[in-house]
């Protein structure tokens, strides 16, 4: 069973996952990071692989992702990163990056290190349904790598419910129509659209992401969706108070 599915067979709700980049703070943290959010108990962790142009984040990410690059990281780096703590590393871990990424590595070579490195997960934002449905669905199948696709409050119904017949993991609930990075409080626009896709009944289950920042918007956002990601907020923490605070970080997020 794919992995991330897993987690959600044993846990319904609450779900917790941390965003990072990869080489960020320092070109070696990547490992320390994953190693300290797993010993703070989150559920999955999602890498991000740094690029010079990611269109779906925020100032926060992008300038992480910038001095990772600067750090002298790439993605032959990142996977023997991630290979050291293959046989340790409990906590599954979903890889997030960019369509052009993948094609400048070399589709068939990046998915065989994605599985070498024990990831059977991605999320690659900007990558079209119609090239999932024509090519990378196969692709991803011979690997048995499963795809995260990402809804926002402008995806039509029955977008969403062609997504949700594709994912086998989970399905990426987007807070607002805007890049990545902490909003502050959850706004009643957002409520409503996390309720209309509550009241779907979707069979995949559901995670938001985009402006979730602390327990009160982790809580708010678990209470019409299976689990929330934090990104933006973790990676500022990090940079300001080091890869060791990282259990100070969740536990105020699950206090």
């Amino acid at each position: 069973m794919n992995s991330i599915k897993n987690i959600f067979q044993t846990k319904n709700s609450q779900v917790l996952s941390i965003y990072f980049t990869a080489g960020f703070p320092n070109l070696e943290d990547t490992k320390s990071v994953i190693q300290e959010l797993e010993k703070a108990g989150v559920d999955f962790i999602e890498v991000g692989l740094p690029y010079s142009d990611p269109l779906a984040d925020g100032p926060t990410i992008q300038n992480s992702s910038q001095k990772a690059l600067q750090n002298g990281i790439n993605l032959d780096i990142v996977f023997e990163q991630l290979m050291t703590i293959k046989n340790t590393n409990k906590t599954p871990l979903v890889l997030m990056g960019y369509l052009n990424q993948m094609l400048k590595y070399g589709e068939d070579k990046f998915c065989q290190k994605v599985v070498d490195c024990g990831i059977d997960t991605l999320i690659l934002p900007d990558l079209p349904m119609v090239e999932y449905e024509n090519h990378y669905k196969q692709l991803f199948e011979k690997y048995g790598i499963k795809n995260v696709f990402l809804i926002t409050p402008q995806t039509t119904d029955d977008r969403i419910k062609k997504i949700d017949d594709f994912s086998e993991s989970f399905i990426y609930m987007v807070a607002s129509s805007s890049i990545t990075g902490a909003k502050g409080e959850i706004s009643q626009q957002q409520i409503d659209y996390f309720q209309r896709i509550k009241s779907m009944n979707l069979k995949s289950k559901l995670v938001i992401g985009f402006g979730i920042s602390d327990s009160s918007t982790f809580s708010k956002a678990c209470e019409y969706a299976n689990g929330a990601i934090i990104g933006s907020a973790f990676i500022n923490f990090i940079e300001e108070n080091g890869v060791d605070k990282i259990g100070q970080f969740i536990n105020k997020i699950r206090k």
